[in-house]
């Protein structure tokens, strides 16, 4: 039997479409801004293709390049700035951040309705209450393998649903979604004794451990359906490769899988997008 490879670029068209139609009937296009420090090649390659994603569809984008020995003080400067400005809808700071600044003080001095990562306490509160209302910005990559698993109309109702990876980006959001969709979840993370006991018995598999290869055919179901949200940057052969946590090769032969790349990293673009022209439209009721 051949299984659905789990394509990211059919439903992040769709999202971006729709997003498109949108920012037509607006009074201003909207504004994007994203904040990048130093020059990490990986953030550097994601932070140009959001631009170029966000103004092919109409979209004005204004990115802050930063130093990586900026100071902390001068980034919490820059992120008031954009708080207090009108004319920005939306803006993203770009991780990793440098080791000498504090993620939690950053998301926290984050504006929740400019958030379009999706990443402040008050947006992440709503993920848990299942709030979506019109001034919510769901964190783009969990949202993103929702709108996917949607696209394929996987049935979430009463699912088995494993989430490998606990992490606050991903993880933790991504158990609430799938948790209000009906689904019985199970997080499993680094301290989970016997992974595969979870993972052959699911439904749904999304995996966002970070640890490449990490899910193997024999740790799926038949007919399973699999979501990898992981990226590595491995060298194989002198070469840069992007891998994901699964085993790709040989668990498509056996479930419905996503891979990497071209899965989750079209639709997380996508989501941001679709956040920020969400942004728009609150400001500018």
């Amino acid at each position: 039997m051949a299984y659905l490879t789990l394509s990211g670029k059919e439903p992040a068209e769709a999202v971006l479409k729709d997003a498109e139609a949108r920012v037509k009937k607006l009074k201003r296009p909207p504004h994007l801004a994203i904040i990048v420090l130093g020059d990490y090649k990986p953030s550097q390659i994601y932070v140009r293709k959001k631009i170029e994603t966000a103004e092919k569809i109409g979209l004005k984008t204004t990115a802050h390049r930063l130093p990586e020995n900026t100071s902390e003080k001068e980034l919490l400067g820059l992120i008031d700035k954009l708080n207090r400005d009108d004319g920005i809808d939306g803006y993203i700071v770009q991780t990793p951040l440098p080791k000498h600044i504090n993620n939690k003080k950053v998301s926290e001095s984050i504006s929740p309705g400019k958030d379009v990562d999706g990443y402040t306490p008050a947006n992440m509160g709503k993920v848990l209450l299942n709030i979506f209302d019109e001034a919510t910005f769901p964190p783009a990559t969990p949202f993103g393998v929702m709108k996917v698993l949607e696209y394929y109309k996987v049935q979430m109702n009463g699912a088995e649903a494993v989430v490998i990876g606990r992490g606050d980006t991903v993880g933790k959001p991504m158990a609430m979604m799938l948790l209000h969709k009906n689904c019985t979840v199970t997080v499993c993370h680094s301290k989970t004794r016997d992974l595969a006991k979870h993972t052959t018995t699911a439904d749904i598999i999304i995996a966002a451990a970070g640890a490449p290869g990490l899910l193997k055919a024999d740790m799926v179901k038949e007919g399973a359906w699999i979501v990898d949200v992981g990226t590595t940057r491995v060298t194989v052969d002198g070469k840069d490769k992007v891998v994901g946590d699964v085993d790709f090769e040989n668990v498509i032969k056996k479930a419905n899988c996503s891979p990497v790349p071209g899965g989750v990293g079209p639709m997380t673009v996508a989501m941001l997008i679709l956040n920020t022209v969400k942004a728009a439209e609150y400001h500018q009721k």
